[in-house]
């Protein structure tokens, strides 16, 4: 093997973690819960790192808003019930992670229903 081509291999071996981990354009239409998932778990190198965590909180906290919105009307209960104190923004997009890593079998979901799993298996209302 050629000097040139060896040293070709090394350093494609040397980036390959570099390109494996950057988050994708079909990452950011979150259509399945593995595109979340890895737009929340980001590489803090990947130069768009800042947009992927951004739009991770957005999207979770957001469809975690709108639940509380829709259920807060007379007679409605909602799904979710947090802890008091509640868990910081952080805290509970990490158990999330965490639960999500724990899950394959929702990576082809769509994010919003495995994050319904996630917080009803984790803060369930008691009736």
């Amino acid at each position: 093997m050629n000097r040139k081509l060896l040293r070709l291999l090394c350093l494609a071996t040397l980036l390959m973690p570099a390109l494996a981990g950057a988050v994708t354009e079909e990452d950011f239409e979150a259509e399945t819960t593995q595109s979340l998932l890895n737009l929340c778990t980001v590489s803090a190198d990947d130069p768009r790192h800042k947009e992927a965590i951004h739009f991770c909180h957005g999207y979770l906290v957001g469809a975690y808003d709108y639940h509380i919105a829709e259920r807060s009307g007379a007679g409605l209960q909602p799904m979710v019930c947090l802890p008091t104190p509640h868990p910081s923004r952080n805290e509970a997009i990490s158990l999330f992670v965490a639960w999500a890593k724990a899950h394959p079998q929702y990576m082809g979901d769509p994010p919003v229903e495995a994050e319904f799993r996630f917080l009803i298996e984790t803060w369930p209302c008691k009736s």
